[in-house]
């Protein structure tokens, strides 16, 4: 079996591919991909692999964006941090969907699934409807977060919040009259629970709205230092592969 894992965390990439090999002694990982506009490129120009783990969120947008871009025929495995999405969709296309981090049983689990449709129907999977089936009617982004402090909770809705960032480990959420709480979800989890028309990921300590933008600045290699409001004693920069999402986001793309 051929592979193609798609996933833009490189640890969890190589994590994958090690399980995969522990399954199935003999599997070939094709390559490692983490980007949607690198998976586009990568399947144009080579043989269509066996099987495709695809991260739902990558680095320069959703990996549903794939589908719209160049035609999938091979089965894919996908791998999401937070169960937002309608997994029936999935079920519906035979598309098998795993909660990270993916567990070794629950690979193996998909990879038998996945050998026992193929021997009984030997049909081509159609992902046609894929992105229609995954559209924004069938996902119900955050409304709200319940904070606790000390004793006492506050329930903060989404309009209020400015933006989130890591520090010292400690995930933070920031209102717009700058009021900073700790959450307990990772970022990871968060970019998937959030509406991605307001709010984005510009690195690996910042998810933003488009609200908290005041200013940006052209930096070194293509990046954007943004300003935010309330402003943030950490410095607060778009990485070099969200750069480019983070500009066509801001116009609406």
């Amino acid at each position: 079996m051929k592979v193609l894992i798609v996933e833009d965390e490189p640890m969890t990439a190589d994590r994958l591919g090690k399980m995969l090999n522990e399954i199935k002694p003999g599997i070939e990982i094709l390559a490692q991909t983490d980007t949607v506009e690198d998976t586009v490129a990568w399947l144009k120009n080579h043989t269509e692999p066996d099987l495709i783990l695809l991260d739902i969120h990558l680095a320069d947008a959703s990996s549903f964006e794939i589908f719209k871009q160049v035609e999938v025929n091979c089965p894919v495995i996908f791998t999401t941090a937070y169960d937002q999405y309608a997994i029936q969709a999935f079920k519906v296309n035979s598309i098998d969907y795993l909660l990270k981090p993916v567990k070794k049983t629950e690979l193996a689990e998909s990879l038998k699934k996945l050998e026992k449709l193929q021997r009984s129907s030997g049909q081509i999977l159609d992902y046609s409807k894929l992105p229609e089936l995954l559209g924004k009617e069938n996902v119900e982004y955050r409304k709200r977060f319940m904070i606790r402090i000390g004793s006492q909770f506050r329930v903060v809705a989404i309009e209020a919040v400015a933006y989130f960032y890591i520090d010292q480990k400690i995930v933070y959420l920031t209102t717009k009259d700058n009021h900073h709480y700790p959450v307990d979800q990772s970022l990871d989890q968060l970019e998937e629970q959030l509406d991605p028309e307001r709010f984005f990921r510009i690195n690996r300590a910042f998810i933003v709205s488009i609200d908290s933008i005041d200013k940006m600045i052209a930096y070194s290699k293509s990046r954007v230092k943004v300003k935010l409001n309330p402003p943030c004693e950490l410095e607060s920069i778009t990485s070099t592969d969200r750069s480019g999402g983070f500009k066509e986001w801001l116009k609406g793309k």
